[in-house]
């Protein structure tokens, strides 16, 4: 559970503050190169306490005082909305979500009350960009108080834009980074607006791509970065660098699912050069080290082990075919956070053991094996020779696999309403400890190409 730290315990008001608990989640934003380079965190905001009500001054997003703390102010209470302003900022600074950002920047929505709360400035001005709502009030407080931040060097992201309006024009000025919807925007317009925000020297994103043709007519009409889903869908296999012909994929993890002997696996792993890179890598890691660095395959696999190189295969199967950082890679990373997830959750769940686990990650890991090879999703798990609780979880949603699936995938979406429907199935799992898992497993998967801990832990 995300649990707000409280400075000063015996401050009015810390109390209820410690039970105030902000959720997030996660979605990945791609660069021309279709290579992560930021994204986007999605908040759920505590409930207020019963019958709490903003004050006026939070209603009009002013600060009480525009020099001081409300905190610090003798005898004075912050109001219940600036209270959980208060506990989103500090939810978006705690470890957890720093771990799952894996070192790249943080796109946040900021409303107006927390622009004119101090405590935002509590947020690293060169890891978070802050991203104004279409529906924010301007006025003249707002600009001013916009430009004080960015004097403090935070920079600001106009969000959701479909078409130049009044609050467009009075925003962009103080903006670096522009998102288009492309699921709103008008089609016909496109080409000159981004060509008009372009030579304005604007960062541009588009927003919504969750369809190959909208990446690739994005792409051509010169956006910087893209945040949907569609690098995860079956057509981006004609444009991945796929990492080793995909009958030697599958002949792989076939021979990983029964004993190989280590000659076999390594005239197999020969045939893989990029998991072969990944698995000396492993093997001279601190996590396993022999004493002495590993400088054959066959001495690789004798240290890995079968169990961990079947893990890596699973996941090294989503990986680009260039030589780039595996925590860059946005397919790799979204099932290895799939699968670290579904691991997690069900070992929260009654009466689940190490098989359950497995086959939880495994879920994780093949949700989207068609993204890698095309063709139906169903073929393709049957020539993995998948369990039948696997595949019905997959392909039908079915069972406590199909349930965790359907949980992960709409915690992807910050699909908070589905999410807390899903938890009356998966007590006791709550909205909070899923979020967290989350960003459990996404940090997990951002770690596991620099060092053994992540297959450890899998492995524990």
């Amino acid at each position: 559970m995300t649990t707000i730290a409280i400075e000063n315990p015996s401050q009015t008001g810390a109390a209820d503050d410690a039970q105030l608990n902000a959720s997030f989640a996660r979605q990945p934003i791609l660069n021309r190169d279709g290579m992560l380079c930021g994204y986007e965190i999605k908040v759920r905001a505590p409930d207020l306490p019963a019958g709490a009500e903003p004050d006026a001054a939070s209603a009009t997003g002013r600060a009480p005082d525009s020099t001081a703390d409300a905190d610090a102010l003798p005898g004075r209470a912050p109001d219940p909305a600036q209270r959980v302003v208060r506990a989103i900022i500090r939810g978006l600074i705690q470890s957890n979500v720093r771990g799952a950002l894996t070192g790249h920047p943080a796109y946040v929505d900021v409303s107006r009350e927390m622009l004119f709360d101090d405590s935002i400035q509590h947020l690293p001005a060169d890891r978070f960009m802050l991203e104004l709502s279409p529906l924010i009030e301007v006025d003249e407080a707002l600009i001013a108080r916009i430009v004080q931040l960015h004097g403090r060097r935070y920079r600001f992201v106009l969000d959701e834009v479909t078409q130049p309006n009044e609050t467009f024009a009075k925003l962009l000025p103080y903006a670096e980074v522009v998102k288009i919807d492309f699921t709103h925007a008008s089609r016909a317009l496109l080409p000159k607006l981004t060509s008009v925000l372009k030579s304005a020297g604007k960062l541009l994103i588009a927003l919504g791509i969750d369809a190959q043709a909208d990446f690739e007519m994005a792409h051509e009409l010169g956006f910087d970065r893209f945040q949907g889903y569609f690098f995860a869908r079956p057509q981006t296999s004609m444009t991945r660098h796929v990492s080793a012909p995909r009958h030697a994929l599958l002949n792989l993890l076939q021979l990983l699912a029964g004993e190989p002997t280590v000659a076999q696996l390594e005239a197999e792993l020969k045939l893989n050069p990029v998991l072969v890179m990944h698995l000396m890598k492993l093997a001279n890691s601190s996590g396993l080290a022999v004493g002495h660095k590993v400088s054959t395959l066959r001495e690789a696999i004798n240290a890995t082990g079968t169990n961990r190189i079947a893990r890596w295969t699973q996941l090294l199967l989503y990986a680009d075919g260039r030589k780039v950082a595996l925590e860059d890679d946005p397919l790799l990373q979204l099932a290895a956070t799939r699968a670290r997830f579904m691991e997690l959750a069900i070992e929260r769940l009654p009466e689940a053991g190490r098989d359950e686990a497995d086959a939880a990650f495994l879920t994780g890991v093949f949700s989207f094996v068609d993204a890698v090879f095309g063709g139906s999703l169903e073929s393709t798990l049957n020539v993995l020779t998948l369990s039948r609780p696997i595949q019905a979880g997959i392909l039908h949603r079915q069972g406590v696999l199909g349930l965790l699936l359907t949980v992960v995938e709409a915690l992807e979406r910050a699909a908070w309403d589905e999410v807390s429907s899903l938890c009356a199935r998966l007590q006791p799992l709550t909205v909070e400890e899923i979020a967290l898992l989350g960003l459990e497993a996404g940090a997990w998967a951002g770690v596991a190409d620099r060092s053994a801990e992540g297959l450890e832990r899998i492995e524990d």
